[in-house]
């Protein structure tokens, strides 16, 4: 007797979406069903082992390399493989979501690589989800156009040799995708994301000359970048291409990676492009899992917390080096900064800003760095031709000054600044913001001239729940307290319906932006991810 036919992946509480049927194929639904069968128990064991690790940190208030990996540490033999023609070359990163006027804009840039991303700069509702995938196929297809109703600009792709490489970013282990069910069970919203766009794309970027590339997120564990190496593993086997097609670059955005960058590298050796330096992120996890830990680690204002902090230049420099040991491209942070169209003032403040930054870096030895609008992109390219010229990447340069100790990278308590008043203000206003527009689908949102995207909100409640919960107090003599955020919190509200009007305010999701900022911000149970019970309430 033959063994019943495997269950089916079933769509739930989703409507209908134009060209639906090109994505969610019966095979491509199989191929996803089957990464759901195999690695989600280890997903979840993984998770699990996530609260065992804060729970050890809130108890020692430390973090140290793994002694049970020193042997990968300290065997200086191996390296990642090589990287593929079409990421050797990394200078400059433009990142946004998969919409499909950034699709274009992306794409035509002048940016080496475009990071679509279905994670932090994109809410994800079925449309976005979906969609998405549907205009990266239209854009390697070259089927791909826009005319902006608002405007009636159109925008069309640049020649093919003219265009970034796509690196692609899946949601983080973190997040189910709530519309695809298997016997009742959400799939890992990272399985849907990899498993829709590799089984399209793989062979059709193969064909093109590259490959399917990924920036794997919020990565917390060595054992975590090794079941995405045995996901790769497995998918190239499915669909039948060579292993080792698949290149992964890993953010490095969360403190306890931080500790386990080079078993992270060696995990994926055979599938690894680099590591990535994040920021918000960065920080949010520090306060995450430093959250009850005592004053030393207490982080003033996210905008006073620069990459030149000790504690931040230990981690961007520990990066450089662990990445050119391994023979792996090191790739630096983001420069947020969006032009006014408006203010030339404000433009040439922010441009100095970003060159300096992205001077640093290139000094520093990275291979690349990110920006979030086309605008920046000749700016950061100038720095990295300044330090590369003619070559493809500074890997050679083995940054053997420089030596971290485990401490380093944790001595918050070395910045000279401390929280204030405005602050705590700008957290509450711009977190307020961010979930507004997240609510209503947008994950990359422009405020006060920055493109924040969920890493934004992220850092601000986290901030607003520490300062509260250390008994911070301002320089202005006030104490932070759950009444205090509730107070600028509703003068906040009150300045954003005077600012929008009270149609616009009506319409959009403001008032469930501000209470759930307090809940995530207030709540003495710290949910680990705002994104979490902000998906529930997503449309």
């Amino acid at each position: 007797m033959s063994a019943p036919a495997p269950s089916p992946l079933a769509i739930v509480d989703a409507e209908p979406l134009p060209r639906q049927d090109e994505v969610l194929t019966d095979a491509a639904l199989s191929f996803v069903a089957e990464l759901h069968r195999r690695f989600t128990p280890r997903r979840d064991e993984l998770l699990a082992r996530r609260a065992e690790r804060r729970t050890e940190i809130a108890r020692t208030s430390t973090l140290d390399f793994l002694p049970e990996t020193a042997a990968i540490r300290e065997d200086d033999s191996w390296r990642v493989a090589p990287a593929p023609a079409a990421l050797n070359d990394r200078r400059v990163e433009i990142t946004g979501p998969t919409d499909r006027k950034m699709t274009i804009n992306a794409l035509n840039s002048g940016a080496r690589v475009w990071l679509a991303d279905f994670e932090d700069a994109s809410a994800p509702t079925w449309e976005n989800v979906v969609l998405g995938q549907l205009n990266l196929i239209d854009a390697y297809t070259r089927s791909i156009d826009f005319t902006d109703p608002r405007t009636g600009k159109s925008y069309a792709l640049k020649p093919a040799d003219e265009l970034a490489t796509v690196v692609t970013r899946p949601r983080g282990w973190h997040l189910n995708e709530r519309h695809l069910q298997l016997d009742g069970v959400p799939v890992p919203g990272a399985l849907v994301d990899f498993g829709l766009y590799f089984f399209h794309n793989a062979q059709r970027l193969i064909d093109l000359g590259k490959g399917p590339y990924f920036y794997l997120p919020k990565t917390e564990s060595h054992l975590e970048a090794r079941l995405w190496n045995d996901v790769f593993v497995f998918a190239q086997d499915y669909v039948g291409i060579p292993q080792g097609t698949v290149r992964a670059t890993v953010l490095i955005e969360t403190i306890n990676a931080a500790y386990e960058m080079e078993e992270i590298l060696y995990e994926l050796r055979d599938h690894a492009s680099g590591l990535n330096a994040g920021r918000w992120d960065y920080l949010f996890s520090i306060v995450k899992n430093f959250r009850d830990s005592g004053a030393k680690f207490v982080l003033p204002d996210r905008n006073t917390v620069t990459m030149t902090a000790p504690f931040m230049r230990a981690y961007t420099e520990l990066l450089v080096r662990t990445c050119h040991k391994r023979g792996a491209h090191a790739i630096g942070g983001m420069a947020a900064f969006i032009p006014s169209r408006r203010d030339a003032e404000v433009n040439r403040v922010a441009f100095e800003k970003v060159r300096a930054d992205k001077d640093r870096e290139a000094r520093d030895g990275f291979d690349g760095s990110w920006v979030a609008h086309p605008d920046l992109v000749p700016i950061a390219m100038a720095s990295f031709d300044a330090v590369l010229g003619e070559r493809p990447n500074q890997k050679d340069r083995l940054r053997e000054d420089v030596s971290v100790a485990a401490g380093d990278l944790i001595a918050i308590d070395t910045l000279d600044a401390r929280p204030t008043y405005e602050g705590l203000r700008n957290a509450v206003a711009v977190g307020i913001r961010y979930i507004e527009a997240w609510l209503r689908g947008l994950g990359a949102v422009a405020i006060f001239n920055l493109m924040e995207d969920a890493a934004t909100a992220e850092i601000s409640r986290s901030q607003i729940w520490q300062w509260i919960n250390a008994g911070v107090v301002f320089e202005n003599g006030e104490r932070a307290t759950a009444d205090l955020a509730r107070s600028v919190a509703a003068e906040e509200l009150a300045a954003i319906r005077a600012e929008v009007g009270d149609e616009a305010f009506t319409a959009g999701a403001w008032q469930q932006a501000h209470d759930l900022l307090l809940q995530v911000s207030l709540d003495q149970d710290y949910v680990d991810f705002l994104t979490l019970p902000a998906y529930e309430r997503l449309g």
